[in-house]
């Protein structure tokens, strides 16, 4: 992750006297009903604990009445504010790309931000969701079958998450979606990439899951907000793994009904960090220290 990442920290403006004479990072995360998101503890940690007064703020589009038509008017305002740089959560993952002026190799493969570094008044889309779901794939399911994944969700987390899959050697990923065009489109897209046949797209779940090794739930669903399943539970069996990107709840629907079958199961907390290592980087340009991030998590 250390690649393209700037060398230098990037603070905004600020000085303080006394002991509290350190460095200011401004950053915030802008999405809908994100009001228990961990990413702003575990960032302003990360920041004390190297010297730095870190300030993240929550921009949450709900409690503001406000929609992903909003992102112009809050991408002026973080720059005249002297941010650092925005989380981009759902919905605004793709939405935000046409208002950046430059993405990050992976970013601009993948059409999905989750990162936005303010700086020199540029604005430079990054995506860290990817290599944040395989370092936590690495860690958690490191010797489970990958030969066919079925995936819900072809939005912004599941163009990363699919992408991150077929790094990870995965045969087939199979998208689900309710919108049928955008998982044929991010389908497509993935075989471009990686080459013919590493990707389809699916309509009924119960047949895409029928010869599936695993599962992957990249869709809202879950979520305090959006309670719910992707598939039925009578879908699930013992043989299947299962992996939610959604963290809170830590413990989705998804997840509590696969361990009662059996399955082994990955939370979306790993990915949470992970991403949040990559966009610290990205922020500040030092090397975040990733056993004390994860104890930090585990620690809420």
């Amino acid at each position: 992750m250390a690649s393209g990442l700037s060398p230098e920290p990037k603070f905004s403006t600020g000085e303080a006297s006394g002991p509290w004479r350190r460095p200011a990072v401004l950053v915030g995360l802008v999405g809908t009903g994100i009001q228990e998101s961990r990413t702003p503890a575990l960032h302003e940690r990360e920041g004390a604990e190297q010297g730095l007064r870190y300030v993240y703020k929550l921009i949450d589009l709900e409690v503001l009445g406000l929609g992903a038509d909003a992102l112009p008017e809050i991408l002026t305002a973080a720059q005249r504010f002297g941010f650092a740089g925005l989380n981009i959560t759902h919905p605004c993952k793709q939405a935000v790309i046409p208002l950046l002026d430059e993405l990050s190799p992976d970013a601009a493969a993948l059409g999905a931000v989750n990162t936005v570094v303010l700086a020199g008044g540029r604005r430079i889309g990054h995506n860290t969701d990817w290599w944040g779901f395989a370092e936590s794939f690495r860690r958690e399911l490191p010797d489970v079958r990958r030969d066919r994944v079925v995936q819900f969700g072809a939005g912004g987390a599941g163009a990363a998450v699919a992408h991150a899959l077929l790094t990870l050697g995965t045969g087939e990923v199979v998208i689900i979606d309710t919108d049928e065009a955008r998982a044929r489109e991010l389908a497509a897209a993935l075989c471009a990439r990686f080459g013919k046949g590493r990707a389809s797209s699916g309509t009924v779940p119960g047949e895409a899951l029928v010869l599936a090794d695993g599962m992957v739930n990249t869709t809202p669903l879950g979520m305090a907000k959006y309670p719910g399943m992707a598939i039925p539970a009578g879908l699930l069996r013992s043989d299947l793994w299962v992996a939610d990107i959604v963290y809170f709840p830590l413990e989705t629907e998804l997840l509590r009904q696969a361990r009662a079958r059996g399955c082994r199961t990955m939370s979306g907390g790993g990915m949470a960090v992970f991403q949040a290592i990559g966009a610290f980087q990205h922020f500040t340009g030092l090397e975040a220290n990733t056993e004390r991030m994860l104890r930090h998590f585990s620690e809420m």
